[in-house]
């Protein structure tokens, strides 16, 4: 085992994987000698040269449109994307292209198009550069949405990603310096697959991205009031596991579902249908199912500000705590 970081980690699974097939190719701005816009590409253009990392103009739209025609044409490209919030400006050959046309050829042609861009906050980069916008893809039939948290995961799920046949938006937290322990030999995590970072009994707390490490901090100070949270990183939005799921909360008998993005149109609405949908989880639930979210507004710049819309520990030992005194 070896302790790295999660730019490390994306760093190693593009080495690898550019290594393994030289048409798996880097497109977007400035991936090569200014090492991408969070430094996660640095050093791939001296190794690989310019043929495998492609810079490009200031155009999101035509970034993907390019790579969408590649991908159809038999090459792996690989785009990142400065900031998530761009994504609007790329949506139109994601949405239109990308997703369909396995469909509309029949199964003639494929896309395999991994789509790299960091979402959500941490940054003070403000309401253009701070939003949490997977719910809006994940509408979208033919599309794979990967949202990891550790070195680990995303390590292994960015691996599986550039060798699916499909194109997968794979989505980055922005604290690309956290830390943590991956195996030095080479593996894959399936995507659509989930994980237990914590095993409990009490309360499911149910999270993706960057709030798997609230989360995991709230079911600690949790663990004080004598309350076993279980927290489930789903890992992968579309496809969602929602046996582990099911699982979880067949087995707690209480679920929260935590997020960065707003809570109406979120994620967590679908995740919670997903549980309320199915007679034995929802047949066990001692209480209703609750959702930490961020708050209905347009991130601030200032920090405090922004700290403030995001689900903190406090908001969920608090929802927690609540679903016990309730229950009684």
């Amino acid at each position: 085992m070896k302790k790295i970081s999660c730019r490390e980690a994306i760093r190693e699974a593009l080495f690898e994987e550019m290594a393994r097939d030289q048409d798996v190719v880097l497109i977007g701005e400035d991936l090569g000698c200014y090492g991408g816009c969070f430094q996660v590409t640095a050093g791939l253009i001296e190794r690989f040269g310019t043929h495998q990392v492609i810079e490009t103009p200031v155009s999101e739209e035509a970034i993907v449109g390019v790579a969408v025609g590649a991908a159809m044409m038999g090459m792996r490209p690989i785009v990142e994307i400065m900031y998530g919030d761009f994504s609007t400006l790329a949506s139109d050959p994601l949405i239109n292209h990308a997703a369909k046309m396995r469909f509309l050829s029949a199964g003639k042609l494929s896309v395999p198009l991994v789509y790299r861009t960091p979402m959500g906050s941490g940054t003070g980069a403000a309401a253009q550069h701070t939003q949490s916008l997977e719910s809006v893809f994940t509408n979208i039939p033919g599309l794979k949405i990967v949202y990891p948290s550790t070195p680990y995961d995303l390590k292994g799920l960015l691996k599986s990603a550039v060798r699916d046949p499909d194109p997968v938006l794979f989505f980055e937290h922005k604290l690309y310096g956290v830390e943590d322990l991956i195996p030095e030999e080479e593996y894959l995590i399936e995507i659509g697959k989930g994980d237990i970072k914590r095993q409990g009994a009490d309360v499911s707390i149910i999270t993706y991205g960057k709030t798997v490490f609230t989360a995991m901090e709230a079911a600690r100070l949790l663990e004080a009031d004598e309350i076993s949270a279980e927290v489930l990183d789903v890992r992968t939005l579309r496809p969602l596991d929602t046996d582990l799921i099911l699982q979880s909360v067949s087995k707690t008998g209480r679920a929260v579902v935590v997020h960065e993005a707003p809570t109406f149109g979120g994620f967590a609405g679908e995740i919670v249908a997903t549980i309320v949908g199915d007679r034995r989880a929802f047949g066990a639930l001692k209480v209703s199912v609750e959702r930490v979210c961020g708050l209905e507004m347009p991130t601030p710049f200032n920090k405090h500000l922004e700290l403030a819309l995001q689900p903190s520990v406090e908001r969920i030992v608090d929802t927690v705590t609540h679903m016990f005194t309730s229950s009684v």
